[in-house]
């Protein structure tokens, strides 16, 4: 995207100030309240993460802890849990998306370095 894109963008923000920071408190308690689920090993291993990426739970197959398999029980975590953040991160990202308007504040926040050494 152009700089003069981003520009229209910062403007969007700009004008829209005051009701997307009203808009934030709301946002934050859907967050908090949201809970997102993801799976490895065909549902053997369940993460449940809420809007703020933080591990609510975990669910692991008694028949997997059976067959002893420590190193495919670590693994299936990981992979569950890098999914359930995953959807977590889209889900607040739709969330900032609804509340600005849909301007992409990535490439608003490239157009000042991003925060990038």
């Amino acid at each position: 995207m152009s700089m003069f894109g981003n520009l229209g963008q910062l403007a969007q923000l700009l004008r829209n100030a005051g009701q997307i920071k009203d808009g934030l408190k709301d946002m934050q308690a859907r967050m908090a309240a949201a809970r997102f689920t993801g799976e490895a090993g065909g549902g053997q291993v369940r993460a449940t993460v809420d809007g703020k990426g933080e591990i609510q739970s975990i669910t692991i197959d008694p028949e997997l802890v059976r067959a002893g398999d420590t190193e495919l029980i670590e693994d299936l975590v990981c992979a569950g849990v890098r999914e359930a953040v995953r959807l977590s991160r889209e889900g607040a990202q739709k969330e900032v998306e609804a509340l600005t308007g849909g301007v992409n504040l990535g490439s608003v926040m490239d157009m000042f370095g991003g925060g990038k050494p």
